[in-house]
């Protein structure tokens, strides 16, 4: 296991004395030493691992769940045929994704444990969050109240801030890609389409219903995608569809409505809420709400924010509105279409040149 043990994440305790812009700087610089110094991945398969069931199925890999042989760990390992990602063009994402993984470190991402390869399959090693994903909960609830809403999107926030101080655009963001712990606390997880930029770039790329104007239209643009993503998400979390999912079935008249920035607020969101989503969600970027230097400060400033004890969200001590049932580990009920399954047997070195770095 060549990265074990070594990229655990401690319980972290961020004090209260200490400036969270410190804070920040001095997680920069954990994670730049990290970022630069990665290292490339045995072709052990899963020898390591005993597999025990799949948890879920993506675009792009398989996510299984497995113990240790020496131990009494679980994880979720994610298995993603070379082929397909040569056939669907997503090496260079892999690659970036790998990065990530390795070099950041907050509490309310996932991280990489280990990573192994085979000649068929590259697997990531990551932390199990077995309370299921956001996405579900949230599908059961049909809403979240204003209060409900705010734990989570509280969350979100610190998240983005700390990625986008490391000079990460997540560009990935919706209630599908965060998952709960056992505590009630989010993970965001699925960091394929993040990418490590200083300014500005201009790939196609995300999910349409949370894609933002200026990358819907083929212009360049810089971080406060993900601002405009977080309207997206915190609008979906209160009325419990995304704004622009009524014209879903019509991607073309969808980029239309987002393009133009036309959506119907619902009558039932505060005065406060209705002025949040409307400072995220606006076309032009100036004008956008987290588009400044230190956009995340203009954000957790806003007065749907007020009152929010932001340590303690980061100390995780506020109680969660909703706490998983979780009786273990491989306690699999909270993840809808999981499977047990059999080893996989590999077959031939698929591209050795293109993952040899992986």
């Amino acid at each position: 296991m060549s990265q074990h043990h070594l990229s655990q994440v401690s319980s972290s305790f961020f004090n209260v004395k200490e400036d969270y812009n410190t804070t920040l700087d001095n997680m920069s610089r954990e994670f730049e030493e990290r970022w630069n110094h990665q290292t490339q991945s045995p072709h052990s398969n899963l020898e390591n691992y005993i597999q025990r069931a799949v948890l879920g199925n993506g675009s792009f890999g398989t996510v299984l769940l497995v113990k240790e042989k020496v131990g009494k760990n679980y994880y979720a390992a994610k298995m993603m045929s070379k082929e397909d990602l040569v056939r669907l063009k997503q090496v260079a994402h892999v690659h970036n994704e790998k990065h990530v993984l390795n070099a950041a470190r907050f509490p309310f991402l996932i991280y990489l444990v280990d990573s192994t390869k085979d000649f068929d399959y590259l697997y990531l090693i990551l932390p199990l969050v077995n309370g299921g994903e956001l996405f579900s909960y949230h599908r059961r609830m049909r809403k979240f109240n204003e209060k409900q809403a705010r734990f989570y999107a509280c969350q979100v926030v610190l998240a983005l801030e700390y990625m986008h101080r490391m000079h990460l655009m997540y560009r990935d963001l919706k209630p599908e890609n965060i998952l709960l712990d056992i505590r009630g606390y989010i993970k965001i997880t699925d960091f394929g389409f993040t990418k490590r930029v200083d300014g500005r770039t201009s790939t196609l790329c995300g999910t349409p219903e949370y894609l933002a104007p200026e990358i819907v239209q083929l212009r360049p643009y810089s971080k406060s995608v993900d601002w405009w993503a977080f309207g997206i998400l915190v609008y979906e979390l209160v009325a419990g569809r995304s704004p622009f999912a009524i014209h879903n079935r019509d991607v073309i008249l969808m980029y239309s409505k987002i393009c133009m920035g036309e959506y119907k607020m619902p009558s039932y969101f505060t005065q406060n809420l209705k002025n949040l989503v409307e400072s995220l969600m606006q076309v032009e970027t100036t004008k956008r709400l987290g588009n400044a230097s230190d956009g995340s400060t203009d954000v957790k400033n806003h007065a749907w924010f007020q009152g929010v004890d932001w340590y303690g969200i980061l100390n995780q001590e506020v109680p969660a509105p909703y706490v998983p049932t979780v009786t273990g580990a491989e306690d699999l009920s909270n993840f809808e279409n999981f499977e047990l399954r059999d080893k996989m047997k590999s077959r031939i070195n698929r591209h050795p040149e293109l993952f040899a770095n992986f």
